[in-house]
């Protein structure tokens, strides 16, 4: 017999998922105090949490029994994962149970600004009736950019194709099959995006590379009049850039539900000084039917991974590490480096990924195309990603995954090449551990280089003319940037060539544009590893 222990308030549709199962004892104690907790918690083997429940390092040393900790939610902010997974404890939560209540609060507040409503609305409340003052726009007709085609992004755009809206999407990791089915145009850049949308709305992850994406520099290049909506995260949209083109007058209307900082300060609170800005305080998950899918979505990871189901949404569960796997350790960790750089230097747009592992590591493919996997997918996503559910998250966003073997190869014993397919192009990656413990990515397109996968590299292509290099070196060279090694492969004398800097500082975005207007550099990118 399990016992499960909820601590936060939940929807009573997950408890009763709970109570069905007859080899499981469930506990509901919403509002038990901290002390109490502590006390009890010794005799669950689970327990499952929203925000209020501190999981940390002092429950947990005294949870004896504790297997499995739901978070009723996508944040994980509450529990220590590290703690968890020293203990062998399995986290698990409940991302995409509101993938509707997340697009609908963006429609409201579109429509919302839209059609002023907010403003008719409260000048009603003052005993008005002003019905001329309140023009407003029709949404049929309009061209909707959405940055970001996910799960909430793509619900947005079925609602807004069927107000009549002609709707395109920047997201450089969605295959532009999903595009079709859907009817939207994907685009090539964001800045495409921009300069044609009568509205903008976000529906990305706030990570390394989306946070500050809509800056001073984008917020210039749109359209006059235009409608910007922001229900996914803080911070991808730059608020103090945004409020003085709200000065400027560049916008019909604005809608937020969510801030750089929640409750947002009196720095951000200048935004609210613009009239036609509707706002709220980040409710877009707030609705009964969102509530109960995070209930049920819990409750079936809790039963999956008490009962040693596959679990999909698995937070922090690393594969066991038996003695073989201890063995080929340097190979896990190239093979997780051999997928980051994958999606940094090629990007993350491809439908099919081939894993393919030479020599005696081979009996390992499984573990090895996991932390793959993760590497590839960790840089472009905003919610934990490991080797337990990166293979579901892959095949969510609709990637192929083929593994191979082979016997050993032709220039290394033992080698992982990762070969990534889109319609368009055909990209490779693969390297070996020297010794069973060095690291190295020897293969890059047609490329035999070597390179340890490690801090920031530069990676260009250039024409196999002299003086790329002295090009490329005073310009970091002025900018106070350190070359710590170089390293350069090349198809043959005078064709084409890549080089690799693994420098001391990242680079920034001027510096990045000064190097790809090298004319002999044919791309330059900036991998951090």
């Amino acid at each position: 017999m399990y016992k499960v222990l909820i601590t936060d308030p939940i929807s009573t549709k997950g408890i009763e998922l709970l109570n069905k199962e007859e080899d499981i004892d469930v506990d509901y104690e919403p509002e038990i105090p901290w002390e109490e907790l502590l006390e009890i918690i010794k005799d669950y083997d689970a327990i499952i949490t929203r925000s209020r429940t501190p999981v940390n390092k002092e429950l947990l040393e005294r949870a004896e029994k504790l297997k499995v900790v739901g978070r009723a939610g996508v944040g994980v902010d509450n529990v220590d994962l590290e703690e968890c997974s020293k203990r062998g404890i399995l986290v698990v939560n409940a991302p995409g149970a509101n993938t509707i209540g997340a697009a609908e609060i963006a429609m409201a507040h579109l429509y919302t600004v839209l059609r002023r409503l907010h403003l008719a609305h409260e000048d009603v409340m003052k005993g008005n009736w002003n019905r001329k003052k309140f023009m407003g726009e029709e949404l049929d007709g309009k061209t909707v950019g959405i940055v970001g085609l996910g799960n909430v992004g793509s619900q947005v755009a079925i609602r807004c194709k069927a107000a009549g809206a002609n709707v395109i999407a920047y997201d450089p990791y969605i295959p532009r099959e999903k595009g079709d089915r859907l009817g939207v145009e994907l685009v090539d850049t964001l800045d495409e995006l921009i300069k044609r949308s009568d509205v903008i709305t976000l529906h990305c992850p706030l990570t390394e590379e989306t946070k500050g994406m809509i800056g001073a520099r984008e917020f210039e290049m749109m359209k006059d009049g235009v409608y910007f909506i922001n229900a996914a995260r803080g911070g991808i949209a730059d608020e103090e850039a945004m409020y003085e083109y709200m000065k400027k007058g560049k916008f019909a209307g604005i809608g937020l539900d969510v801030f750089s900082k929640e409750p947002p300060d009196d720095k951000i609170r200048r935004l609210f000084e613009f009239p036609n800005i509707s706002l709220s305080p980040h409710i877009g998950a707030n609705t009964y039917e969102s509530q109960d899918k995070v209930a049920v979505k819990i409750a079936q990871q809790v039963i999956n991974a008490l009962k040693g189901r596959f679990v999909e949404a698995a937070v922090n569960a690393p594969f066991t590490i038996t003695e073989g796997l201890a063995n080929v350790k340097a190979f896990l960790e190239l093979a997780e480096k051999l997928g980051s750089f994958l999606t940094q230097y090629a990007g993350g747009n491809f439908k099919e990924i081939i894993v393919e592992v030479r020599g005696d590591i081979k009996e390992h493919i499984d573990p090895i195309t996991a932390y793959v996997l993760k590497g590839f997918l960790a840089p472009i996503l905003d919610r934990p990603v490991n080797i337990v559910n990166a293979p579901y998250l892959a095949k969510e966003r609709g990637i192929n995954v083929i593994k191979s073997t082979r016997e050993e190869g032709e220039n290394f014993k033992e080698f992982i090449k990762i070969t990534a397919r889109n319609d368009e192009e055909e990209r490779v990656v693969g390297g070996t551990a020297f010794y069973g413990k060095f690291p190295r990515i020897m293969l890059i397109d047609n490329y035999w280089i070597d390179i340890e996968p490690k801090g920031v590299i530069l990676i260009f292509e250039n024409k196999d003319v002299p003086g790329v290099i002295a090009k490329i070196g005073e310009i970091l060279a002025r900018h106070n940037i350190n070359i710590a090694g170089f390293r350069l492969g090349r198809l043959e004398k005078g064709s084409l060539a890549l080089g690799a800097l693994e420098l001391d500082d990242k680079l920034n975005k001027v510096i990045l544009d000064e190097i790809n207007e090298i004319p002999e550099i044919m791309k330059a990118k900036e991998i951090v590893l």
